[in-house]
């Protein structure tokens, strides 16, 4: 018997399916709206992080407009209160950043300054003692505002040699310093003597993922709408084959009488 098949859905399986598939299709459409934010958001990060250095003021009324600055600063390092930071490995080698309260001359108070990468065998500064540096300096470095903890990262342990990241409050108290700045200022490359630590490469960790995002939520949609079209057709007999096989009964073939 020769079938066709019709789509003919059934209503559970429409009340479940198109309001996925239109979340889906928001999803996606955010994302894109995302990805021009983002990209909004990379400009002016690069537009600051690329200006001229200035002074850090003695007072910052609104750090977060600091952010990615590259400013200067004078005075010196305390660096007998220098913390250990977890790092990622550099060209194969795991280690710390070294990051030092600096004294304002200004008064502006104390800077937290991440100097930069350490291997391991160089965490003591004993062991890279070209780079302890004593007395009034001037420097350079851009201003970052610490980072929250995250779900995938420990925060830091209470008393641990080694810190996961920084945190000016925490660390003023640990090192019992007066209130410092809420930020820090990574110094760049260059003005260590004996290169470590070695200053940190201005850096935007901003990844701007939105458009894969945004595939991935319409490419899903899609893939829900073809499913549902072809688990909701059913078979159709072929109205020729009906008609032949239904056709008069042997009884209603008889002469009448």
């Amino acid at each position: 018997m020769t079938t066709a098949r019709v789509f003919r859905p059934t209503r559970a399986a429409t009340l479940m399916t198109l309001p996925a598939i239109a979340i889906m299709l928001g999803l996606g459409t955010w994302q894109f709206q995302r990805m021009g934010w983002k990209a909004d958001l990379l400009a002016r990060v690069q537009e600051r992080i690329t200006a001229p250095p200035v002074a850090l003021p003695v007072t910052l009324d609104d750090p977060a407009a600091w952010e990615f600055r590259p400013v200067t600063l004078t005075g010196r390092f305390l660096n007998d209160r220098e913390t250990l930071v977890l790092a990622r490995p550099r060209q194969g080698q795991a280690g710390y950043e070294v990051v030092t309260p600096f004294e304002r001359a200004d008064g502006g108070g104390v800077v937290l300054v991440n100097r930069g990468f350490v291997p391991m065998d160089h965490r003591l500064s004993a062991n890279r003692a070209p780079g302890r540096i004593e007395g009034g300096i001037s420097l350079r470095g851009i201003v970052r505002l610490p980072t929250a903890p995250s779900l995938f990262q420990p925060d830091n342990a209470p008393g641990a040699p080694v810190w996961v990241r920084v945190d000016p409050p925490a660390m003023a108290a640990a090192l019992k310093l007066p209130a410092v700045a809420p930020l820090v200022v990574e110094a760049l490359p260059g003005q260590t003597p004996g290169g470590l630590p070695a200053g940190i490469e201005p850096r935007v960790e901003l990844p701007n993922n939105h458009a894969q995002y945004a595939a991935t939520w319409y490419g899903l949609a899609v893939t829900l709408a073809v499913v549902y079209v072809l688990s909701q057709r059913r078979l159709r007999p072929d109205p020729a084959v009906t008609a032949t096989t239904t056709g008069p009964t042997p009884h209603d073939r008889l002469p009448r009488a």
